[in-house]
């Protein structure tokens, strides 16, 4: 069974067929759930904090643990192999933690880059310019409105050819 997600459009760009709960594939804004309570509902950059804390924390305990182990147990006779291998482990998810809290420190980076970008962007050149397809600028051509007509000569021009028939 197939069950077709709700699109919705960016608040900001008005680009359509955009998921809830991810950022608009055109202006990088973050579009909340609107069926979702407002308790719930906060960007990512809210969270970012909380999860640079968190994976510190458990980088630093998991690094420790490693290390004591390694220490007490190393070239010791009788040592159960699983004391290594637990070390091991542990050794891995500080790498891994490690990277996390380098990526969380590069997101909130971005995100204040982004917070800037749009406070500039405040000038209508600009804003005009982010708006513009690059494809369709490729693709069509300027219009020529040298032989544009005003609309005064060509209003109630038809009445006369409907008599005529």
């Amino acid at each position: 069974m197939f069950i077709m997600k709700e699109t919705m459009f960016c608040s900001n760009c008005g680009k359509g067929e955009q998921l809830p709960e991810t950022y608009c594939r055109q202006c990088g804004e973050f579009l909340p759930d609107i069926n979702k309570s407002k308790k719930w509902q906060r960007p990512p950059e809210e969270h970012i904090k909380v999860n640079t804390v968190l994976s510190s924390m458990s980088a630093i305990v998991s690094i420790t643990l490693a290390i004591l182990l390694y220490s007490f147990f190393l070239g010791v006779e009788g040592t159960p192999v699983i004391i290594y291998i637990v070390a091991g482990f542990l050794t891995a998810m500080f790498f891994w933690q490690a990277q996390t809290v380098w990526r969380n420190v590069q997101l909130k980076k971005h995100f204040k880059k982004r917070n800037l970008l749009n406070e500039d962007s405040t000038d209508s050149a600009k804003t005009q310019k982010e708006f513009e397809s690059i494809a369709t600028q490729k693709l069509l051509k300027q219009p020529d409105l040298s032989n544009a007509v005003p609309t005064s000569i060509t209003e109630n021009t038809t009445r006369k050819l409907k008599n005529k028939v």
